[in-house]
């Protein structure tokens, strides 16, 4: 009972700071740190312990670890006595009790302390395991210098773990701990060869081991020397020690051989893409499977402080550019307002103000939805995006774990989608991870040893059906972000993929997927200098199809298969994407989310009664009782009609209205869309230098004849598409346009002097 109070009032502390080891999927050690008091102190595993490592170590420092308390009185009295004999000190009793209590606590060799010593190694035998003092002592052993721990000498000097050591190893590390000083390995080898066989000997005495492994052991030339501890994987090794201080082994999921293969591809991609003074490049590899991140580059090179290689490229805030869109064009099949084979239009738009402009400065008129994808259009993704909400957009890239959008997301607007928020390449590869999983984002998982049984819910972003139009899509190669001049297009990898490039040419993203891996990959400069060359096609694709074709070559198209459930296939207008209508002799296969997908019948061409010369167009008020004909115009779009008016591309026009009707239209339907000036904007004026303000209008086919109010008071007739002038005033300004159907719209600004 006294012991035990003695045991409650003064703890023994065990804990030691050990040094970090990050380890592969494999168990081999990437990354060795060294510890908060500046020890190579690696911590081995039970595991690690081999039969014969705790044999050899048994044998030689204490025979009867597992039968005493903590000390061995028969071996202390002998050892008095022998010194009391001599008068000095020529034997010890320690146990290997007693030698981890001093290895923990160091104390002068008194008799004082020996009582205290003996009192902690009771402490020790009666909290602990005889295998777990063993380990813990194992971890301790010094081996000169900063050196201490099994381990740590196993890995620094042979290269290899304690379970890989062979006996003439083991034994050289059993001996060194006596004497440090003078069994210098790499240094003293020959003598250490001498006290090794000498105990190899000794174990051949006492039949230890078989006498062939003797023999082979004495016959082993000691090759030991101080190498460097591993270093490998950088930035993910920094982050995970960074997360886990206190976790001295953390097992990863990297694969070595892949993280292998793609170091090296983005090493030599570096040194080619150098001269185009572009130095920096990131990638990430996800199995989709299991979630596991095998493959972790966050720079080309680590040492290279110069060009800031220690900055973690899969965790840098950097632009998307336009590798945002699938996830908008999921969410728009979901909602139910587009499907493949609807039209959009790719044509000049004022959204209140943002004019986007597409990559290539060109407009293509109506294009479908999977055209537009595919070929990564911005006007048709920002008009989707202010036809779903920009909400509903940063909401689901809230749920997908993006953080820095979560930060912004007050202030996102219609551009985010062509690149105006910050993401990171891990969030990226982890939402195109979702894609290849039916449309469900989960973690990505940077440690533990899955056997890929572990079914994570995850978090659904999209429906199957969504998710599968979206990588059918991202399947094709024949798409502008295909690399210039790809020289070995028979081994472009059968994949989906999506390019982006951000304003200013600063970031350059690939993100690709099949059914076994997620590849994304980021090229670029981290000081942020934009270079004229770079772009997602043809910088950052190349390195994709590289790692594509070295982890996965020739893989299968799985990805492909349809799901089941509710996606079909309906017959609809090439024109629009609706059903057909009354003017739609052509028709196409779609595909749709049945009871989502809209259900709209195509109205591309619209019924008018003309005279038969066809100069004259009726209303149902004035059509005359015989010689009307019935004919069909196109129904455009105010802004598709303002496009090819301006491109000089000819298309039917309604004929004028009758002018002898009397029917007053009224204000019924949409007026013209003003697109000069910007609603509720301020604009301000030099008193000095008057200037002219453009107003600019779209209008629907039908329209012959625009007229602008300012004030509510008539300025000018028009053409649709004439630009008229005004010279404005200082002071509120109501500007209007009508349309020769009696249909307006107005909006308001303000004018003010600079």
């Amino acid at each position: 009972m006294g012991f035990l109070s003695i045991d409650f009032l003064y703890p023994l502390n065990t804990s030691v700071a050990y040094s970090t080891v990050i380890t592969a999927r494999d168990g081999d050690i990437l990354h060795a740190f060294l510890s908060r008091d500046d020890k190579w102190r690696l911590y081995v595993e039970l595991p690690e312990i081999t039969p014969t490592l705790r044999d050899a170590i048994l044998f030689k420092e204490d025979k009867y670890f597992r039968y005493h308390v903590g000390f061995n009185p028969v071996s202390m009295l002998r050892a008095a006595g022998r010194n009391f004999v001599s008068g000095r000190r020529t034997s010890g009793a320690s146990t290997i009790t007693m030698q981890t209590i001093r290895l923990l606590e160091p104390r002068q060799r008194t008799y004082g302390n020996k009582a205290i010593e003996l009192f902690r190694a009771l402490q020790l035998e009666l909290h602990y395991s005889k295998d777990e003092i063993l380990q813990l002592y194992l971890n301790l052993i010094p081996y000169g210098g900063n050196i201490e721990g099994l381990k740590s000498a196993s890995l620094l000097y042979f290269g290899k773990l304690p379970q890989l050591l062979s006996l003439a190893e083991l034994t050289t590390l059993t001996i060194v701990p006596n004497r440090p000083s003078s069994l210098r390995l790499g240094i003293n080898n020959s003598l250490v060869v001498q006290e090794r066989n000498r105990w190899l000997a000794r174990f051949r005495a006492k039949h230890l081991f078989d006498e062939t492994t003797i023999t082979d052991a004495m016959a082993e030339p000691l090759t030991a020397y101080r190498r460097s501890a591993p270093q490998l994987v950088p930035h993910l090794s920094h982050r995970l020690r960074a997360e886990n201080p206190d976790v001295p082994i953390i097992h990863s999921a990297i694969h070595t051989a892949t993280q292998a293969t793609v170091e090296q591809l983005i090493r030599n991609y570096a040194n080619r893409i150098k001269a185009y003074s572009i130095h920096n490049s990131a990638v990430l590899v996800v199995d989709n499977q299991t979630h596991e991140v095998v493959a972790y580059a966050g720079s080309a090179d680590f040492g290279n402080t110069f060009d800031g290689g220690q900055v973690d490229g899969v965790r840098a805030i950097r632009s998307p550019g336009s590798a945002l869109k699938p996830l908008l064009y999921g969410l728009s099949f979901d909602a139910g307002t587009i499907t493949p084979k609807s039209k959009l239009s790719d044509v000049p738009t004022n959204f209140g103000g943002y004019e986007p402009d597409n990559y290539d400065r060109k407009f293509n008129g109506p294009v479908t939805a999977e055209f537009a994808l595919a070929n990564s259009l911005n006007i048709p993704a920002v008009a989707l995006l202010k036809e779903i909400g920009t909400p509903v957009l940063v909401e689901t890239l809230r749920k997908a774990g993006f953080k820095t959008v979560r930060k912004q997301a007050k202030e996102l607007g219609l551009s985010m989608i062509l690149g105006g928020c910050g993401v990171t390449l891990e969030e990226m590869t982890r939402l195109y991870a979702g894609f290849a999983n039916g449309g469900v984002v989960k973690e990505l998982r940077f440690t533990g040893r899955s056997d890929g049984s572990v079914r994570e819910t995850g978090t659904r972003l999209l429906s199957r059906e969504a998710a599968f139009l979206i990588t059918n899509t991202l399947s094709q190669i024949t798409r502008p972000d295909l690399p210039n001049n790809f020289d070995n297009s028979y081994h472009l990898p059968q994949i989906a993929w999506k390019t982006g490039t951000s304003y200013g040419r600063r970031d350059a993203w690939s993100i690709g997927y099949n059914q076994r891996y997620t590849i994304g990959v980021w090229v670029g400069n981290f000081s942020g200098i934009g270079v004229a060359e770079l772009s997602g096609a043809n910088t950052a694709t190349p390195l994709l199809f590289q790692l594509f074709n070295a982890l996965d070559y020739n893989s299968s198209r799985d990805k492909l298969r349809k799901p089941g459930g509710s996606l079909s296939m309906r017959l609809v207008c090439p024109e629009t994407g609706d059903i057909p209508g009354e003017f739609c002799p052509s028709q196409v296969t779609d595909y749709f989310i049945m009871g989502v997908s809209r259900y709209r019948r195509c109205q591309h061409r619209k019924p008018i009664f003309t005279n038969a010369a066809g100069t004259v167009s009726y209303c149902a008020h004035c059509k005359p009782d015989s010689g009307a004909v019935r004919r069909s115009y196109p129904n455009l779009s105010p802004e598709v009609a303002a496009f090819y008016q301006s491109r000089h591309i000819p298309f039917e026009t309604v004929p004028p209205h009758n002018p002898t009707c009397e029917r007053i239209f009224g204000s019924t339907g949409t007026g013209p869309l003003i697109t000069s000036l910007n609603d509720g904007s301020d604009y301000f004026i030099n008193s000095r230098q008057l200037t002219d303000l453009e107003l600019g209008c779209q209008a629907a086919n039908d329209v012959q004849t625009v007229f602008w109010y300012l004030n509510d008071k008539l300025y000018k007739k028009a053409r649709p598409d004439e630009a008229v002038f005004f010279r404005p005033k200082p002071g509120p300004l109501k500007i209007s346009c009508a349309d020769d159907k009696g249909r307006y719209s107005d909006l308001h600004v303000t004018i003010k002097n600079e």
